[in-house]
C-alpha cells in the first residue's frame, strides 16, 4: 500500500515537470523532462517529501526559455508586427469605428490650426488616377465639427469650452452611414481651375472626379493647387445656439457671449511641389497666375434632412436629445470659469454625481 502511493507521488510529479509546450516547438523537439533521484527534497501539499536530483533542475533553470508571449510592449517597435497591422478602420472603446491613418497620410502635413493637411508630392500632380484614389480614401473619415463657447467681459475671458461634435456624424453601424463624395455641379459657382470663381467647366456632380483630377494634372499653370473639402450637413446649429445662450443668460452673465461651430481637419490640399526654392516660389506666386480647384466634396450628413422635415432621421441622435445629455455638463463648465473641453468625464460626474444641476445663479466677479 506505502509502495503504490510512493509510485502515484512519483508519477504526479514526473507529470509536473513535464515539457512546456511553445510555439517554437513545432521547429524541432522540445527539451527532455528531468528524471527525479535521490538527491533534494520536494514538498508535495498532503504527501511526504521526495527525493529530487539536484542537477537536472539546475540545468532547466539555466536554459530556461522566455514564454511564448514575450515581445515588446510597444507593438509599434517591432518591425514584423508593423508589418502586419490590419488596414481599415480601428476600433478604439468610445470612439467612432474610422481608419483614422486617413487623417495623417504619408507626404502630407497638419497646419497649425488643424484644419489642413496638405502635400506637395509629385506624385498627385503628374497621376490623375494616383490623386483620384487617394481623395476617395481620405473621404472616408469625416471632419471634426466642434462648439466653441466663450464669454468675456472687455480683455478678461470669464470662460472658453469646447465639445467634440464628431461622434454624431459616424453610427456604430457602418451599414447606417450617409456620407458621400461629390463633384461641383454645373450651376454651382466654384473654382474650376482659374483664379476666379465660374460655371465652366463641368464634369457632372457624381462622376467627375477623375475627370478633374486629370484636368488637374494637366494643367500647365505654375502654380496650381486641388482642394478635396469635408462637410457637414443638415446639423441645426442655430437651434443649438439658442438653447446655448439661453442657459448663458440663466446665470446672469453680463458679458458678451460667442457661440461658434469651428471644423478642424476640414480640408486636402494637394499643390504642384516647388521647382525652385521656397523664397523664389513665393515670389513668383506674386506675380504669376494660379490655378485653384475647388470643385470635390466629402459630404458628412448628421441627419437624413433639416430640422423639422417630415421624416427625417438622424444617424446617433436628434439635437435636442444631444442638449438633454449635455445641458448639466456644459453649465457646470461654465459655472466653473472652464477654460478647455467638456468631456465624457464631465458627462459621468453629472451623472453620478448630480453636478450642474444646481446650479442658477453665479458670482462673476466685478465686471473689469
Amino acid at each position: 500500500m506505502g509502495m503504490g502511493r510512493r509510485s502515484i507521488i512519483t508519477d504526479k510529479v514526473t507529470r509536473s515537470a513535464g515539457p512546456v509546450h511553445r510555439s517554437s516547438d513545432a521547429a524541432g523537439p522540445s527539451s527532455p523532462a528531468p528524471e527525479f533521484a535521490a538527491g533534494s527534497p520536494a514538498e508535495l501539499s498532503g504527501g511526504s517529501p521526495v527525493e529530487l536530483s539536484a542537477d537536472p533542475i539546475m540545468t532547466n533553470t539555466q536554459n530556461h526559455m522566455p514564454p511564448p508571449y514575450s515581445s515588446p510592449s510597444d507593438t509599434s517597435l517591432d518591425p514584423q508586427a508593423r508589418s502586419h497591422m490590419p488596414k481599415g478602420p480601428q476600433f478604439y472603446p468610445g470612439l467612432p469605428i474610422l481608419d483614422y491613418r486617413q487623417y495623417s497620410p504619408p507626404m502630407f502635413e497638419l497646419s497649425a490650426d488643424t484644419t489642413t493637411i496638405s502635400s506637395k508630392a509629385s506624385y498627385l500632380s503628374e497621376n490623375g488616377k494616383a490623386l483620384a484614389t487617394l481623395l476617395r480614401s481620405l473621404a472616408t473619415v469625416p471632419p471634426k465639427p466642434q462648439v466653441l463657447i466663450q464669454g468675456n467681459r472687455g480683455r478678461k475671458i470669464d470662460f472658453s469650452i469646447k465639445l467634440n461634435l464628431m461622434n454624431l456624424l459616424v453610427p456604430d453601424d457602418h451599414q447606417n452611414r450617409l456620407d458621400y463624395l461629390r463633384c461641383v455641379g454645373r450651376d454651382e459657382m466654384a473654382l474650376r481651375g482659374g483664379s476666379e470663381p465660374g460655371l465652366k467647366p463641368d464634369f457632372g456632380v457624381d462622376n467627375g472626379l477623375e475627370a478633374w483630377c486629370d484636368r488637374f494634372v494637366k494643367d500647365t499653370t505654375s502654380i496650381k493647387t486641388f482642394t478635396l473639402e469635408r462637410v457637414v450637413a443638415n446639423l441645426d446649429t442655430n437651434w443649438l445656439e439658442g438653447q446655448i445662450r439661453s442657459l448663458v443668460a440663466a446665470t446672469d452673465y453680463k458679458g458678451q457671449v460667442t457661440v461658434q461651430f469651428p471644423v478642424t481637419h476640414a480640408k486636402v490640399v494637394i499643390q504642384n511641389p516647388d521647382k525652385h526654392n521656397k523664397f523664389l516660389t513665393s515670389v513668383t506666386a506674386l506675380f504669376s497666375s494660379k490655378s485653384k480647384y475647388e470643385v470635390v466634396k466629402a459630404v458628412w450628413p448628421f441627419a437624413t434632412g433639416r430640422n423639422g422635415e417630415l421624416g427625417r432621421r438622424c444617424l446617433v441622435q436628434t439635437e435636442k436629445t444631444w442638449w438633454e445629455e449635455w445641458r448639466d455638463p456644459i453649465k457646470y463648465a461654465i459655472a466653473t470659469k472652464r477654460q478647455g473641453w467638456v468631456t465624457n468625464e464631465d458627462k459621468l460626474e453629472c451623472i453620478m454625481e448630480s453636478k450642474g444641476k444646481g446650479v442658477s445663479l453665479i458670482d462673476w466677479g466685478p465686471e473689469f
